[in-house]
């Protein structure tokens, strides 16, 4: 999953929210450096890609793409299927997506010293462009995959999955919502669990 469908599978509270996102930028075991609540917003990040990695939806995406994309394919599905989200964001979210991100961005600011500096470069670049909203566009897609693929310690070219995914876009469509379906009702479970264990150990 990427940067969209992380925030949104956060769930409502800010913190988690935050800590969706720097699951993406927050590498090897949490020591409690970070407020408990982003720290367990970054183990359901994790537990989202464990997840999505095994999900049968996933699977068959990414075998869509045909053997040659066996290794790199995924990198570019957790993208395409933040574009399917955002344009189909009203099933998901009774906000409008630009409210739902603006939101995100606003609170964050005021968290400012819990995020690292390349998360920071990142939230105030997808401020700056509407990055996110504007995962809507196919183009905006490509032009991510681009500079995705020249970041990889071996530049790949990832923008020549696009048409991979345009030709087989009704398929994709259906494996994305099967397994945003079960990662939203993963997520649910995981969010209710730490609360349900959070007030037991208050009440210890």
């Amino acid at each position: 999953m990427n940067y969209l469908a992380h925030l949104l599978l956060s769930g409502p509270d800010p913190d988690w929210q935050l800590g969706g996102l720097l699951g993406d930028f927050v590498k090897g075991p949490l020591k409690g450096n970070l407020p408990e609540p982003i720290e367990a917003g970054i183990r359901l990040h994790r537990r989202i890609d464990l997840l999505s990695d095994r999900h049968p939806g996933y699977v068959t995406a990414l075998r869509r793409l045909g053997p040659e994309w066996r290794r790199l394919g995924g990198i570019g599905l957790d993208i395409w299927f933040d574009h399917l989200l955002a344009n189909n964001w009203h099933s998901w979210h009774s906000e409008p997506l630009e409210t739902f991100v603006e939101t995100c961005w606003s609170n964050f600011r005021a968290r400012s010293p819990w995020i690292p500096e390349n998360a920071q470069a990142f939230i105030q670049r997808a401020e700056q462009f509407k990055l996110l909203p504007g995962y809507r566009e196919v183009a905006v897609i490509e032009r991510t995959l681009v500079r995705v693929g020249e970041r990889l310690r071996r530049p790949q070219p990832l923008a020549q999955l696009v048409p991979l995914f345009l030709a087989d876009a009704a398929a994709l469509e259906q494996d994305f919502h099967s397994l945003f379906t079960d990662l939203s009702q993963q997520a649910v479970l995981f969010r209710q669990h730490y609360f349900r264990k959070q007030k037991t150990e208050n009440n210890l």
